[in-house]
């Protein structure tokens, strides 16, 4: 069997196609191309064909796919008339134009209570819901569009259907996380109907390939195509981590860490968040800083420097600076799309050197506080398997092992939620009994380094002073 995979991510259309007899894969990325001087915005027909393109270049002719399966990033937003047109462009979850909208909702508490135990989503401007309020209040009549995103417009691209998998749909702010059903109380406060909405769909259900779509890939139409996931619900599937006690941690534009669970887990007090994978519920905890705070870093203050470079010569004690890694926001712990970075203890002593392990610390001190309130509702996990970007560094991984002082396993197949969409068709077409059932062994494990780890706790406990003082 012939498996194509598509993900439309955040900064990159990605394809693969993995061959179930031979277990061989091929994998292509690429950037996106430039398409607004907002880069916290896309043009979701760009996106689109640029995700078909790379798809295409990946195929080279071939036609013998037998299955579709679509991925994308959770919390992206556009409206489109009635026929999905778009109308506006999309806001993926980097985009934080609702946070002054979600500033005034937070001093609410009783409603920032009832919406989280609701949908297990924060009041945060990355959410759907929050983005839909605020066109509504720019005056938007919101009934009269279809609220859709970059995953539900990729669906009705390839397939002609306006749906949106339980998975996206949880990450939207608009579904009930219990019933798995829009919520009403949300929908009247939109001035809005469910007409307005994609249907809600399980994972299970599959569409024939459209006349468009298949004429540009070169593959037959009526290919049978799975919806688009998410890609943290696929990445959790493409790591073997449907079972207790597997945590996944990714480390790519954002960081994640992720707990599967048999209900939702929703503690008392806004912190954590709860969504859907394809095939159960997720406990996990986010930052909107980590590859991306990188990027930004070397963009800014380091164009002319390598990456190898800017690794080595750095201060090896306190007289490094604490980076708080909120350039785009924060998510966990504190959820307020406000907040911004700061490097605290900056002096002329400091090369860029120190400044860039300062980054990479702050990014990880950040995860690490996200990783001490997820297990605190849900326990230690016995395996963590890490990927993302981060894996690029040798250095940053070890940093990692040696903060969170546990083994990091690392998996051979380093596009996780590409290999998640291989397996949720694998299992849809009858190649395997469930996806619970794939297991994935790491090719190594990176442990903690003795001799590092007290100086990072030491460093740790600077960057929750330096948090606590600037969070007032």
């Amino acid at each position: 069997m012939k498996i194509l995979v598509l993900e439309s991510s955040t900064s990159s259309a990605k394809a693969m196609v993995y061959d179930t007899d031979k277990k061989l894969s091929s994998v292509k990325t690429r950037p996106y191309s430039r398409m607004f001087d907002n880069m916290t915005v896309h043009n979701a027909q760009t996106v689109f064909d640029e995700t078909l393109t790379v798809a295409k270049e990946l195929l080279d002719g071939r036609s013998d796919i037998d299955m579709i399966s679509l991925g994308g990033t959770w919390h992206s937003l556009c409206l489109t008339d009635k026929d999905m047109n778009p109308v506006t462009p999309v806001l993926p979850w980097c985009y934080t134009g609702a946070s002054d909208l979600c500033r005034k909702v937070r001093e609410d508490t009783d409603y920032v209570h009832r919406y989280y135990h609701k949908t297990g989503c924060m009041v945060n401007a990355i959410y759907p819901f929050f983005k839909l309020r605020m066109f509504k209040e720019m005056g938007f009549d919101l009934s009269g569009y279809m609220a859709a995103g970059q995953n539900v417009y990729n669906t009705y691209r390839m397939t002609g259907k306006k749906l949106v998998t339980e998975c996206v749909a949880s990450g939207t702010g608009l579904m009930n996380i219990y019933n798995k059903k829009y919520e009403p109380e949300l929908l009247r406060e939109l001035g809005i109907s469910e007409s307005s909405l994609p249907e809600i769909i399980p994972y299970d259900r599959i569409y024939p390939l459209a006349k468009e779509p298949a004429s540009v890939l070169g593959l037959k139409e009526g290919t049978p195509v799975i919806p688009s996931n998410s890609d943290g619900g696929l990445n959790q599937i493409g790591v073997g981590a449907l079972k207790k006690g597997v945590m996944t941690f990714s480390v790519g534009t954002s960081g994640a860490i992720r707990l599967t669970t048999e209900a939702p887990i929703i503690p008392e007090e806004p912190s954590t968040w709860c969504y859907l994978s394809p095939k159960s519920w997720l406990s996990g905890a986010a930052t909107s800083g980590a590859c991306n705070c990188i990027d930004w870093f070397k963009e800014t203050f380091a164009k002319a420097e390598t990456y190898s470079n800017l690794e080595t010569g750095f201060k090896e004690d306190s007289g490094r600076p604490i980076f708080l890694p909120f350039v785009f926001g924060e998510r966990c712990p504190g959820w307020n799309d406000d907040r911004r970075g700061i490097f605290e203890n900056l002096n002329a002593s400091c090369s860029v050197q120190d400044l860039y392990k300062a980054v990479q610390e702050g990014i990880l001190f950040n995860l690490y506080q996200c990783y001490e309130t997820l297990t605190a509702v849900n326990g230690i996990p016995e395996h963590i398997k890490l990927s993302g970007g981060i894996l690029n560094s040798p250095c940053w991984t070890q940093m990692c092992a040696d903060i969170f002082e546990k083994d990091m396993e690392v998996d051979k197949q380093s596009q996780s939620s590409l290999m998640g969409g291989v397996v949720l068709a694998m299992e849809l077409a009858g190649e395997i009994a469930s996806v619970e059932d794939f297991c994935v062994e790491p090719v190594s494990v990176v442990r903690p380094e003795p001799s590092h780890v007290e100086v990072y706790r030491k460093r740790y406990q600077n960057y929750l002073e330096c948090y606590r003082t600037f969070i007032k």
